[in-house]
């Protein structure tokens, strides 16, 4: 009998630990990622914007998680978007700066994305907008875990009709279908349109694979320059045509919103939103805010790489939060990765899980001892630690006059010195600190030296062992246009 007992017993807890493997496969969640460009910490309404709403944004911070001190991995656009979806930082893989036309490099074929990570579960892959890792065929979205794309391979101002450009410094600007060119001229009222479009294809993409877990990362193009609005939100808010473009951008992520609650997907979708770097302020009103922060994108001071991040999951992150603690976008695939059991990458990536920030746990901390802000080739420039920033010495591009109605500005290169704040005193980074905190900037210095021998720093002249070479183009084959 108390064989039998024992039987029973053994096969009710078999029983148990696969009704929670089954439970747990069921509530994989569906995951929409979207990104914007050159959006400042002060663009949204839950962040302090005046003069135009963002309600289902706001609604997204509401019913979801909003994050203070969110960073992106570099303070410009190819960079950023590397450590985005690769878990790296960008100078690791030999992605510097923003890759224009003439680049033959990108993305090398043996990054893991967050599109071929969670393809390890099966997940139905898709993305719209802004890819900018490469635009020869060995780069695209679809050699790197995409199932489709469309969208333009690089900034929307790499092109010859945007009037600062110098006349032959761009081809015309290709929009791609997957690896198809479908417009190989994009016009200024092509441009108008792109918001809707991405939006149109990622409504789309959640209609067709609503019965499968799904990953669709929505790469907005604006509110970059040349700023473009559909006809529905010119003049739409008080805050000029950079107004209008957030407010559109705002009901596309309203427009997402409803299609997860029509499809009854809202309660098993993880949506995050946030951008690449921020504002360009020499655009002037037509660039966005950095609220309280220094600076804008460009520097590494806080107003360029500090954004706004809202992260929504109803059940799994508690509504209505403020989650204090650092964190950066090269964090988010090693939170998937635990999310939906998938295995990280063989080769280091620089990310860590921060799944019990995002589901604001009781006591949670950043598990990172510093973030490290590179900029230009390869320059180490500030250091991160808690609430500690040291500032390296470098020469940095200042705002000294700011444009108007599409017409830049000026920029002055000015030498930074080493300087220390403690962010949580001084958001705006005014008062430096150093000479009363020798031991924190010490402390500093030296997370700055593990930095430099392993990712290298190109101001002290130090090469990295941990890097990692870009993928080169080797043949002249270019997409077709239809």
């Amino acid at each position: 009998m108390n064989a039998l007992r024992r039987l029973l017993l053994v096969l009710v807890i078999v029983g148990t630990v696969c009704c929670t493997s089954r439970l747990s496969a069921a509530e994989t969640p569906n995951i929409v990622l979207i990104f914007a460009d050159d959006l400042g910490y002060g663009d949204l309404g839950c962040y302090g914007a005046k003069g135009y709403t963002t309600p289902n944004l706001d609604r997204l911070a509401r019913e979801g998680i909003r994050f203070t001190s969110f960073y992106s991995a570099q303070p410009v656009c190819s960079a950023s978007r590397t450590g985005l979806l690769t878990g790296c930082y960008p100078n690791r893989l030999g992605i510097h700066g923003a890759l224009g036309p003439n680049a033959k490099h990108g993305i090398a074929s043996g990054e893991m994305t967050l599109a071929e990570l969670v393809k390890q579960k099966g997940y139905a892959t898709g993305m719209a907008g802004k890819w900018h890792l490469g635009h020869h065929p060995p780069f695209l979205p679809t050699r790197h875990g995409f199932d489709e794309y469309f969208g333009l391979p690089y900034s929307n101002d790499m092109w010859p009709r945007h009037p600062e450009a110098k006349p032959g410094s761009y081809p015309p600007l290709p929009l791609f279908e997957n690896e198809r060119i479908v417009n190989a001229d994009v016009t200024a009222e092509d441009q108008n349109h792109l918001t809707a479009q991405y939006s149109e294809r990622a409504l789309h993409f959640i209609e067709t694979n609503k019965n499968r877990p799904f990953f669709f990362y929505l790469a907005h193009s604006m509110p970059h320059v040349p700023l473009g609005a559909s006809e529905r939100f010119r003049g739409s808010s008080d805050a000029g045509l950079y107004g209008d473009v957030i407010q559109e951008i705002d009901a596309s992520v309203g427009a997402i919103l409803d299609a997860l609650d029509k499809h009854g997907l809202t309660e098993n979708t993880l949506v995050m939103f946030t951008s690449d770097n921020g504002p360009w302020l020499s655009y002037g009103n037509h660039a966005g805010s950095a609220g309280p922060l220094r600076e804008g994108k460009g520097t590494t001071f806080e107003g360029g790489v500090r954004e706004p991040f809202l992260a929504r999951w109803p059940g799994k992150i508690p509504a209505g939060a403020v989650q204090n603690e650092p964190a950066m976008t090269i964090d988010l695939l090693p939170t998937v990765a635990h999310l939906i059991g998938a295995e990280l990458p063989k080769h280091p990536i620089d990310g860590l899980d921060i799944w019990p920030l995002l589901a604001n746990q009781p006591g949670a901390k950043n598990p990172h001892e510093a973030y490290y802000f590179y900029y230009n080739l390869g320059e180490l420039q500030a250091v991160r630690s808690g609430p500690w920033k040291l500032i390296l010495p470098h020469t940095a591009r200042l705002i000294q006059d700011r444009g108007h109605d599409g017409a830049p500005g000026k920029y002055k290169a000015t030498m930074v010195g080493q300087s220390l704040y403690n962010l949580d005193d001084d958001l705006g980074e005014t008062t430096d600190v150093a000479a009363r905190h020798p031991e924190i900037v010490e402390r500093l210095l030296g997370y700055a030296e593990k930095a430099r021998s392993d990712m290298g720093d190109s101001l002290t002249k130090r090469k990295g062992s941990g890097v990692r070479a870009a993928g080169e183009l080797h043949s002249s084959s270019t997409p077709q246009a239809k």
